[in-house]
């Protein structure tokens, strides 16, 4: 069985968000619901000093016509294609701003072909909800926790502070 993309699993999602009666684009990956917008960004990997900046800068671009604005997403999922580091773990796992705010979804056992995904959401966001409902019964993926990190099991490697705060 040919295993969805990510881009795929979106799409599909949007067009059941849209029967919901829920705003989404066409061209950029958000849903609106109750006047919040809820961000969907893909990543195969990022750096941590560069996922803590754009998770605290909240921002994301909506087109209106030919025009674009740029908006505080409420919420952010990162849709990852590659399983997210242990330190990008740790950092929404020990940041209660981020963590309220931002949903982790390592789909890379699903791109493999198992229908299984591991997330971190301790997010009030309903969309998330809907995605994970999604993932559960239109995709018939079993979803489990992403496991949180503790200091002794990072890496040998020398982060800089901000890195891992």
């Amino acid at each position: 069985m040919k295993m969805p993309r990510v881009w795929e699993i979106l799409k599909k999602f949007k067009d059941a968000c849209r029967v919901r009666g829920w705003k989404t684009s066409e061209s950029e990956d958000w849903v609106e619901i109750n006047d919040e917008y809820n961000s969907f960004l893909w990543a195969r990997d990022i750096h941590p000093s560069s996922f803590k900046r754009i998770v605290s800068s909240r921002k994301c671009v909506i087109q209106e016509g030919l025009s674009y604005r740029v908006v505080d997403a409420a919420y952010t999922a990162w849709l990852f294609s590659e399983a997210p580091s242990d330190v990008l773990v740790k950092t929404v796992f020990e940041n209660p701003d981020f963590s309220e705010r931002i949903a982790l979804y390592d789909l890379s056992p699903l791109l493999e072909g198992k229908n299984l995904c591991a997330k971190l959401n301790h997010t009030n966001s309903p969309v998330f909800q809907e995605f994970e409902r999604f993932l559960r019964n239109e995709l018939k993926v079993k979803l489990k926790p992403l496991p949180s990190v503790s200091n002794e099991e990072l890496p040998e490697k020398n982060y800089t502070i901000e890195e891992i705060a």
